[in-house]
């Protein structure tokens, strides 16, 4: 089953991994995050994603998400990247997660071109009208 490492900036990875467990009811299995603190040092906290990632990864690859493309997360991200078995996704989401650890065992390429469709499909403007109609009805008071 492939393995999901978020790399990002604190405290997002680990706030995602918790929301996962709202979601399924439990912490699913090979998930991990490194939240990467302000004036660390990115040798540090490449070498903590080294051994988180040996951790997840049972050899069937693994998918490493992190916040936002270019910065010191995702460079640190960008140096665990190993073609056809550990590759990076930037601009990482809740949907794009959960949908992550409903297909590990697919493929690795082929799942991380399912989860770019994925997050682009869920970042959407929401009009007042629909946001109106998806709202649960407002308590009536007697």
């Amino acid at each position: 089953m492939i393995g999901i490492l978020v790399v990002s900036h604190e405290p997002f990875g680990s706030a995602l991994i918790r929301c996962t467990r709202h979601v399924f009811g439990r912490l699913p299995p090979q998930l991990a995050a490194l939240d990467v603190v302000p004036d660390e040092n990115p040798e540090t906290a490449l070498n903590c994603g080294r051994e988180l990632l040996a951790r997840i990864n049972d050899g069937s690859g693994a998918v490493v998400f992190t916040d936002v493309y270019g910065a010191t997360p995702s460079r640190i991200a960008t140096q665990l990247a190993v073609p056809d078995r550990v590759r990076v996704v930037a601009g990482a989401n809740l949907p794009m997660l959960l949908k992550a650890l409903q297909n590990r065992r697919m493929p690795v390429d082929e799942l991380v071109e399912s989860l770019l469709d994925s997050g682009r499909r869920s970042i959407r403007a929401v009009d007042a009208d629909e946001s109106a109609a998806s709202a649960p009805p407002a308590s009536r008071k007697p």
